[in-house]
């Protein structure tokens, strides 16, 4: 059995003590928060619990997000095996969310971590969810039913960093030649959302990524755990996982799922 554990917590604060502990996993997979909230109305959604989360506002200035995931990828550094690879499932708004620059924030951000820490970005997977509901309302902006998983590695592992890619023949003059995998995922949108969360995710898309970049027995970490579904992609793989989530409630909620999960497989 897999081992799975629950950790309510900032990401920033646990990723320091494992380092201090130099604790380390192969693998981080997480859907960290977009910053796409409109801080006008998310105070107003949380009190009527119709906000994405139940305690996280979602709406930090432009340049302060940007920091904030520069920060970490730096803690990430740490605690991050040798040719291991985060994957970081992300989308962008359809709006000026907080301020004009909000429209590119997911690109502004993700530049950040390319040039202020040690890693890179490998792949860009492409996935296709089965619906694109809710549909937007915008006159000129596209009905979206894509998003986007960038593949970071380290700069100096962007040739060596764990892949589990096949090799299908070897040349007479010994050049090697893989079986391809495509960087296009389709899955469903998500497991369900819920009061304490509106903007799960999808396990079988995390099935998918886990097959093609964790090994057998892989520690898998996902440090905006929510409501566990990187850890239900685990246990279906049978990977050891850990998640870490802000809110006590949301880690409540994935230890009955996992049990739950558990008890109906079992069966």
């Amino acid at each position: 059995m897999s081992i799975i554990k629950f950790v309510q917590g900032d990401c920033l604060v646990f990723m320091d003590d494992m380092a201090k502990k130099n604790r380390k996993v192969d693998v981080i997979l997480t859907s960290p928060p977009y910053n796409t909230g409109r801080p006008t109305t998310s105070e107003k959604a949380r009190k009527n619990n119709e906000a994405r989360y139940n305690m996280y506002m979602d709406n930090m200035l432009h340049d302060d997000y940007c920091n904030w995931c520069v920060n970490i990828f730096n803690k990430i550094d740490k605690v991050l095996k040798e040719n291991g690879v985060v994957l970081w499932q992300v989308s962008y708004g359809n709006d000026a969310t907080v301020n004009t620059e909000g429209i590119g924030l997911m690109w502004n951000s993700i530049s950040d971590i390319i040039r202020n820490t040690n890693f890179t970005v490998a792949d860009r997977i492409i996935w296709h969810k089965k619906s694109a509901l809710p549909n937007n309302v915008s006159p000129n902006k596209l009905t979206r039913i894509v998003e986007d998983v960038f593949v970071f590695c380290r700069k100096d592992e962007f040739k060596t960093f764990k892949c589990n890619k096949e090799v299908s023949s070897i040349s007479k003059r010994g050049q090697t030649f893989y079986k391809p995998i495509y960087n296009y995922i389709e899955a469903p949108n998500n497991d369900g959302s819920n009061n304490l969360n509106k903007a799960t995710y999808s396990s079988d898309l995390c099935v998918q990524l886990l097959n093609i970049y964790a090994q057998p027995k892989s520690l898998v970490m996902d440090i905006f755990s929510g409501t566990g579904t990187t850890g239900i992609a685990c246990e279906k793989l049978g990977l050891n996982h850990i998640g870490i989530e802000l809110s006590e409630e949301q880690v409540e909620y994935s230890n009955n799922r996992l049990k739950e999960f558990r008890e109906k497989n079992n069966d």
